[in-house]
């Protein structure tokens, strides 16, 4: 009996280690997946204002603007990150680098919420395009 546990004691040393440390660095690498996965807990937050940002080409100085100025936007994520969030972490832009004058005037709104939280839904999802007035 004494022989089982002490035959090849350091393999199975080595083996007790190796899975220790596999185990710490799960439970590093993923405390919040886990802590969520515990809890269960999520929120929703609706912002229904968040003014819309216009993206251009820095050497693009037109003065353009968007219709509607704001959209509302709805987001989720686990309740200690919704309860602390605020609505300027959020950003909410257009992107017209690639503008083309003649082209289609509406484009789709972007949406970049900060790490964790999830994006459900934009009203509207599309902006129009308002060129500044000829000279």
């Amino acid at each position: 009996m004494r022989d089982l546990f002490t035959k090849d004691i350091g393999w199975k040393l080595f083996s007790l280690f190796l899975a220790a440390g596999i185990w710490l660095a799960v439970h590093k690498i993923l405390p919040e997946t886990n802590a969520a996965a515990g809890t269960g807990e999520t929120k929703k937050v609706i912002y229904p204002d968040l003014p819309v940002q216009i993206v251009s080409a820095k050497a693009d100085l037109r003065d353009f603007r968007v219709a509607p100025v704001a959209v509302k936007v709805e987001v989720s994520g686990p309740s200690e990150k919704m309860d602390k969030l605020q609505a300027d972490q959020i950003r909410v832009s257009v992107n017209l680098t690639d503008l083309q004058p003649d082209g289609d005037m509406h484009r789709f709104v972007e949406v970049a919420p900060p790490a964790g939280v999830t994006v459900v839904s934009i009203e509207p999802v599309r902006v129009s395009i308002i060129p500044p007035p000829k000279p």
